[in-house]
C-alpha cells in the first residue's frame, strides 16, 4: 500500500475515526497494531511473519539482557540479536547476488549451479524495522532503556505504520515510552477567541 494512493487515503479515513473512538490505551495500541499489519499484509501478507518473528525475537532478548546477572551475559544476548538480526536482512537483501556470482564463476569453468537459485523477493522496509528492533537491543544493553514487558505496545512500535516502509528509523528510546504512555485525547482551547484545536492530554 504506497502513501499516495486511493487506497490508502481509505485506510487512513477508516483508522483514524475508530483510532480516536477508543479510550482505553491498551485497546488504542492493540487497534493501531492490527492496522499496521493490515497496512504491510496489503503488499505481500506472506511477510508478516517475518515482522513478527523480529518483533518477538528482540522482545525476548531485550528482556533477557535486563534479567543477565552478569555483563559478559548481557553481552552475549546483545551480540546474538545483532547476529540474528544482520543475518535475516543479509539473506534477504544479498543472497541473490552470492548465488548469481557464485553460478557465474562456475560458467566460466563450465560447472553449471542453477538449481542453487532462489527467487527471494526482498521484502519491503525490512531495514527500517531491522535496524529497530536492533537499536532497543543495543539500548537495553547500554543502559539507555528499559525493556517493556507489553508485548503489544512493543510490536506497535516495530510495525507502526506511518515510518515502517519509508522510514525514517525511530530509536526506541524515543518512540516507544511515546508508544506506552496513558493519554486521553479531548479538545484544549489555546485562544481567547474560542477557536478549538484538537490536543492529547497526558494521564498521570
Amino acid at each position: 500500500m504506497l502513501f499516495n494512493s486511493f487506497i490508502f487515503f481509505i485506510f487512513l479515513g477508516i483508522v483514524l475515526p475508530i483510532y480516536y473512538a477508543i479510550n482505553k490505551k491498551n485497546g488504542r495500541n492493540l487497534f493501531l497494531l492490527l492496522a499496521s499489519y493490515f497496512f504491510y499484509g496489503y503488499w505481500d501478507w506472506r511477510f508478516c511473519g517475518l515482522l513478527l518473528l523480529s518483533t518477538l525475537i528482540d522482545f525476548y532478548i531485550g528482556l533477557q539482557i535486563e534479567k543477565a546477572p552478569s555483563k559478559k551475559l548481557k553481552k552475549r544476548f546483545m551480540l546474538t540479536s545483532v547476529f540474528v538480526n544482520l543475518s535475516i536482512l543479509g539473506f534477504f537483501k544479498y543472497f541473490n547476488f552470492f548465488i548469481e556470482s557464485f553460478e557465474q564463476l562456475g560458467q566460466a569453468i563450465g560447472l553449471h549451479f542453477d538449481f542453487l537459485h532462489l527467487n527471494i523477493l526482498l521484502p519491503v522496509g525490512i531495514s527500517f524495522y531491522t535496524f529497530q528492533t536492533l537499536s532497543y537491543s543495543i539500548d537495553i544493553y547500554r543502559g539507555k532503556l528499559k525493556p517493556t514487558k507489553n508485548i503489544i505496545d512493543f510490536a506497535l512500535f516495530v510495525s507502526f505504520f506511518p515510518q515502517l516502509v519509508a522510514g525514517p528509523i525511530e530509536r526506541a528510546v524515543d518512540l516507544l515510552p511515546q508508544i506506552s504512555k496513558k493519554t486521553k485525547i479531548g479538545i484544549k482551547n489555546k485562544s481567547p477567541s474560542g477557536t478549538f484545536t484538537n490536543a492529547i492530554k497526558n494521564i498521570n
